[in-house]
């Protein structure tokens, strides 16, 4: 992409792009063996992400180590889209050295859709767990930030699928057991042509009704090519808050 594309609605011309300091550094690969020494990671279909350009990374979210080992072990360093309660605390400093954007799932965040739009029309990769919280990893809602940006930025969408990465019955914070293994599995990108301005709401909903699926169909066929089964529902008294919106099997919501 070129710098005009900056100028283009929303602008991001005047937004800086996110720390890169961690992501472009010997220290990914350093991250990569040390935690290789608690679990293994496999991963799969890698050879379906594209090697140039902007790129969506769109993943189920089943556990706490979801998002650290996107951006360690995708193919393509990751600046993925993280909750903005993650940088209340001491993590903070860390993810954003590690290119992470922060997100108030609660309320609109044109700063966060601008970030990542920034990273998208420089070519860039780009993180999305579109569930919005850690939970079942089976898509039963669906928030609209893939789509949309997506749309913006006519960036294809790669989905992940994340495996192993919490127990049956362990709770959000819970990390894959020691000696365990983590599966993580890439699929064919799916392309969404850019929409000029205005976007229309429905539109957004069309097109998250239709990644929805394709993470869906993805998923199914990770669970039955690895064997390793979804976790499951989190404890009743582990859920975490997230917002009543996105699309669900039914429709929009």
């Amino acid at each position: 992409m070129t710098a005009s594309h900056h100028h283009e609605l929303p602008r991001t011309d005047r937004t800086r792009h996110p720390v890169r300091l961690f992501l472009y550094s010997p220290l990914r690969p350093l991250a990569r063996a040390l935690v290789r020494r608690r679990f293994a990671v496999r991963l799969h279909g890698t050879e379906h992400v594209p090697a140039h350009g902007p790129v969506v990374f769109a993943s189920n979210h089943i556990g706490v180590a979801d998002g650290p080992l996107l951006g360690i072990f995708a193919p393509r360093p990751v600046h993925a889209l993280t909750k903005s309660e993650m940088f209340r605390g001491p993590m903070s400093g860390f993810l954003r050295a590690s290119g992470q954007i922060p997100l108030d799932r609660f309320h609109t965040d044109p700063a966060a859709v601008k970030s990542c739009l920034r990273v998208l029309r420089d070519g860039r990769a780009v993180g999305i767990f579109p569930e919005g919280t850690r939970g079942a990893g089976d898509l039963a809602r669906f928030h609209r930030g893939a789509a949309y940006v997506a749309l913006v930025s006519g960036a294809p969408v790669v989905p992940v699928a994340m495996l192993g990465t919490r127990e049956p019955g362990a709770g959000t914070n819970a990390l894959p057991p020691r000696g365990g293994t983590v599966d993580i599995v890439f699929g064919a990108p799916r392309s969404v042509p850019a929409v000029p301005w205005p976007r229309t709401k429905e539109q957004v909903e069309r097109v998250s009704l239709l990644l929805r699926e394709h993470l869906l169909v993805h998923v199914d066929h990770a669970v039955a090519s690895t064997g390793r089964p979804l976790p499951g529902p989190l404890p009743p008294t582990d859920v975490e808050r997230d917002p009543n919106t996105g699309v669900t099997e039914q429709g929009a919501s």
